[in-house]
């Protein structure tokens, strides 16, 4: 899925696999594929329920794959309406360019890159609200998230084959504003054990 009205050449170097140099900046937010593991292709958005962030990307390996996110501070509000500092939904479309099929897709959010994120952080995906729920995705049926001891997301009950894609809608929130954190992404075992 390629976003409308992208010039033609974009297009073709999107079709080639080349992935941008640059971060993408949405409404005050960076979004950085420095750590390595996935490649941003593009993304639109304001971040509201209704116009989320959409950010397309591509995995290439099999190891975790993580996104840098700053620019989260006071300033940048909450657009989902709940009650944290910060709030916004975000929609991933991910290509799978691994030779491996994906039975879940996990997500973990994190302050510290090396050290999952506690309760006290604040940060989670929309924890102790409506806002955004139910979790949804094209590829997966189902979806658990995790409040403790780590702030987790779990994709399941679907396939997503090589050379396919999915899209991952879920929203994302901090009561204590940190300029940086962390989207980790795996697409093995669950992050959590399932009920």
């Amino acid at each position: 899925m390629i976003r409308p009205g992208l010039p033609c050449c974009a297009l073709a170097l999107l079709s080639a696999g080349a992935a941008l140099a640059a971060p993408i900046t949405l409404e005050g937010l960076t979004f950085s594929d420095e750590l390595g593991g996935v490649e941003l292709l593009d993304g639109w958005g304001t971040g509201t329920i209704d116009d989320p962030f959409v950010l397309v990307e591509a995995i290439t390996g099999v190891g975790p794959a993580t996104l840098v996110i700053r620019g989260a501070t006071w300033r940048f509000g909450n657009r989902i309406r709940s009650h944290h500092e910060i709030g916004f939904a975000l929609t991933k479309i991910v290509h799978n360019r691994t030779e491996l099929p994906w039975p879940v897709f996990n997500l973990e959010l994190r302050e510290f890159h090396e050290q999952s994120s506690p309760f006290g952080d604040g940060l989670s995906f929309g924890q102790a609200t409506e806002a955004g729920r139910p979790f949804s995705s094209d590829g997966f049926a189902m979806s658990d998230d995790v409040g403790e001891p780590y702030d987790g997301l779990t994709f399941y009950g679907g396939m997503i084959h090589p050379g396919g894609e999915v899209a991952l809608r879920f929203v994302v929130t901090d009561t204590t504003p940190k300029w940086e954190f962390f989207l980790l992404q795996r697409r093995d075992s669950p992050i959590a054990m399932l009920p």
